[in-house]
């Protein structure tokens, strides 16, 4: 530790901080503009100047390190002289349209404007102009004349997102923050960029000129996409969400959030929003009012476990619902006398479960895995999988972590990677038996020690902290328990810890509240592949989208009696036969677990919108009109107390007693349905401004290996067909040098796709 003296004060700061760290220990504002705590320091905006004794001239306190005895003032005329005359350099080209500009109210340079800067300008001559840039669909660069060169964008960009996107052209006051060669900035993490930008240059393209800052209240919340559990602030005026920007938590989602935490709220407002109970009658659609719904619900749900059984009767419920709306959707079905329910609707191997009321979860808190030596991530494409999961691992990556993985391919995950192996999913199995092959004897299954799998185990054996990730397709693999069985194998062996990065934001609060079969019931691929279930509930889901195999999926829905949806949107008008709208998560209150097994709780920071009701108020009338006990409850908070009670750590495990078996390769093509990262639940499909964006546009496509490319004989823009299990999908290819010979990458999640078989199943593919 070094002991200086700032502003008269003693203060202790590790060697080798700056001065600005000292002074947030401090407590001491400092001015500044480039300097940001996440980001590396650039010390070229020059306002954090301080008067350091027996320097010559000002310092910049983000840049100049601190000595033992140092004596600073941040407060002398030398100081505050020395900003004042920052201060001016930077107005001397700045446009003065504080009134019009986005950022105005919230914008750091207007606030130390005020405080340091001058009555008027001595500076007389034509302030230079900057032309606007389009940069996609997120960021507007409409006003790049109020760009002061901070250069935090350029930053977050390549040391958070991993990819330098945005850089400076030009010298002196030519210079301009730009893209290269008038690309789109296309990072999944983007958004970012208009939260660290001082001014106004970097804004949001869907709010802009919505509202002004200080007409929004700000309200908490989470995300209820991904298993982060990023910490938001929502925006609200007028009962409408304007605007989503992080909630800073370090043991989360740090100061970040992800794209489509971000501006996935346009869904929110959009004409695709179910707005009151809907009943099909006669083929037609008719409006109704609540209890008239509920009641044909509940008598409809009596009639046909009269006539066919409890047995008859299934749920589906998505796990981007809340732990309160899945415990009561779960005992209704049991309360029914079904174990009908579940939540693990692209899944393919039911077996690999935890015990009831135990979770699969990440393994290691979140925070943990910034500070990793040593990663392997098997079965994920990481970056549009768990963004800020990708930031964590780039960051180790960047500090020296050897990160690996076994996967389809070899997508760009933006940063150093050592090892890894690319293969068909038919064969990860094998692949992670060559990795135990090459640790030592007494591995589960043969395998062979490769070169690749020889790497990987060698550099699993050193370090001092590390993990085994098992991402969502490994999670939905059809041999995911073997997958496991080896990955903790392989864990025992080198001391690694070993997780799941679970799909959803509940993923993880699913298995806790049992929303899935624990006395023999009917699972979720055995509901939706040819079951005999006469009546069939789902919570904010559409499994023709959300299911591993889609066409099974609509055949089962269409040959239910009765399906009954209840969701935000209008979905499942095909096949449904009541609508029941539901509020999203700014609408209702609720809690999600998130991959770490934190529980997080959020209320709604805006009224339904028109007959849209909470689900768990609507699944608590549903289970008073079926004469249930047990839903008599007041409050989500009383829900919640029931569903989970007690040390959620210790019902967290990821064990296995499987035995791993090798998997066989099918005849044909085989498919790998990945699930694109705009199309990952209702949300964020219905926000426009993610269509739009690059992966929005390019995730109706096929990718295929070069050899199959070759031999279909394909040129960029050829339209390829898709035939599986009786149905089939013309959708534009694409080369994908990486993929193994024999793997076609075709998505999921798309009605482009959903007439398609199982994700893993085998296709016939040929050139249109």
């Amino acid at each position: 530790m070094v002991e200086i003296e700032l502003d008269g004060q003693k203060v202790s700061v590790q060697e080798g901080s700056m001065v600005m760290h000292a002074a947030e220990k401090a407590g001491t504002y400092i001015p500044h503009f480039c300097y940001h705590k996440k980001l590396s320091i650039a010390a070229n905006c020059r306002m954090c100047l301080v008067d350091v004794e027996k320097a010559p001239k000002p310092m910049p306190a983000c840049a100049t390190p601190v000595t033992q005895g140092m004596i600073v003032r941040t407060k002398s005329d030398k100081a505050i002289k020395a900003q004042q005359g920052v201060m001016e350099f930077l107005l001397i080209n700045h446009p003065l349209d504080c009134p019009i500009c986005d950022q105005g109210g919230e914008c750091q340079l207007q606030d130390l404007a005020v405080g340091y800067g001058a009555s008027k300008s001595r500076y007389t001559e034509e302030k230079r102009v900057v032309f606007h840039k389009n940069v996609g669909p997120l960021i507007s660069m409409e006003e790049m004349s109020r760009c002061i060169h901070c250069t935090r964008c350029v930053r977050f960009g390549q040391e958070i997102a991993g990819v330098m996107e945005l850089g400076m052209a030009h010298r002196g006051e030519h210079s301009e923050i730009q893209t290269f060669v008038g690309r789109t900035v296309d990072s999944e993490l983007s958004g970012n960029m208009i939260d660290i930008c001082p001014v106004g240059a970097l804004t949001s393209k869907p709010f802009r000129y919505s509202a002004r800052t200080w007409e929004l209240s700000r309200r908490k919340s989470v995300s209820p996409h991904d298993s982060t559990g990023a910490n938001l602030v929502v925006q609200v005026k007028n009962h409408q969400v304007m605007r989503v920007v992080p909630l800073e938590n370090d043991d989360v989602n740090e100061c970040w959030i992800a794209d489509r935490d971000r501006f996935s709220y346009e869904a929110l407002n959009s004409d695709a929003r179910l707005t009151a109970p809907m009943i099909k009658q006669g083929g037609a659609w008719k409006q109704v009012d609540w209890t008239t719904a509920l009641e044909y619900v509940a008598n409809g749900l009596k009639s046909i476990k009269r006539d066919h059984g409890a047995a008859a009767i299934g749920a589906l419920g998505s796990a981007h619902s809340t732990v309160e709306e899945l415990h009561l959707l779960s005992a209704i079905v049991r309360g029914l006398g079904s174990d009908n329910i579940d939540h693990r609707l692209r899944h393919s191997d039911f077996g690999n479960a935890a015990a009831a009321g135990e979770a699969r979860w990440l393994g290691l808190p979140i925070a943990k895995l910034s500070e990793l030596d040593r990663a392997l991530v098997i079965g994920s494409n990481l970056r549009k999988d768990h963004p800020l999961f990708a930031a964590r691992l780039r960051f180790a990556a960047r500090r020296g972590a050897a990160v690996h993985r076994v996967g389809v391919n070899n997508d760009d995950w933006l940063m150093p990677l050592g090892a890894g192996i690319s293969a068909a999913p038919s064969a990860w199995v094998q692949t992670l038996a060559d990795v135990a092959a090459a640790i030592g004897v007494g591995a589960p299954l043969a395998g062979t020690a490769t070169d690749e799998a020889k790497a990987i185990a060698t550099s699993l054996a050193s370090g001092a902290s590390k993990a085994i990730l098992l991402g969502n397709a490994a999670a939905e693999h059809p041999q995911a328990a073997s997958l496991l069985a080896l990955a903790n194998w392989i864990g025992q062996q080198t001391g690694a810890t070993v997780g799941y990065l679970t799909e959803a934001a509940n993923t993880v609060g699913a298995q806790l509240v049992k929303a899935q079969p624990v006395s023999g019931g009917l699972n979720a691929g055995q509901m939706l592949n040819g079951s005999a279930l006469k009546a069939v509930v789902l919570l904010n889901t559409d499994p023709v989208l959300d299911s591993a195999n889609a066409a099974a999926a609509a055949k089962t829905l269409d040959a239910a009696e009765m399906v009954v949806v209840l969701s935000p949107f209008k979905t499942g008008i095909e096949y449904a036969d009541v609508l029941l709208p539901i509020a999203p998560f700014t609408e209702t209150s609720g809690s999600f677990v998130n991959a770490e097994g934190r529980l997080q709780s959020f209320v709604g920071v805006v009224r339904p919108l028109a007959e849209t009701r909470p689900a768990w108020k609507v699944l608590r009338v549903l289970g008073n009109l079926l004469g249930l006990e047990g839903f008599n409850q007041d409050s989500s908070e009383q829900v919640r107390e029931q569903a989970l009670s007690g040390d959620l750590s210790a019902r967290l495990n990821n064990a296995t007693t499987a035995a791993p078996v090798a998997g066989a390769r099918g005849a044909g093509v085989e498919r790998f349905g990945n699930l694109p990262i705009y199309v990952s639940d209702a949300l964020v499909r219905h926000s426009t401004s993610l269509q739009l964006t690059t992966d929005g546009r390019e995730a109706v496509t096929v990718g295929l290996p070069k050899s199959l490319w070759q031999q279909l004989g394909l040129s960029d823009g050829d339209l390829v067909r898709v035939v599986q299990d009786g149905g089939a999908a013309q959708l534009p290819a694409r080369l994908e040098a990486g993929l193994p010979d024999g793997v076609a990458r075709v998505p999921a999640g798309l009605p482009q796709t959903a007439a398609l078989g199982a994700v893993f199943g085998t296709v016939s593919v040929s050139k249109v």
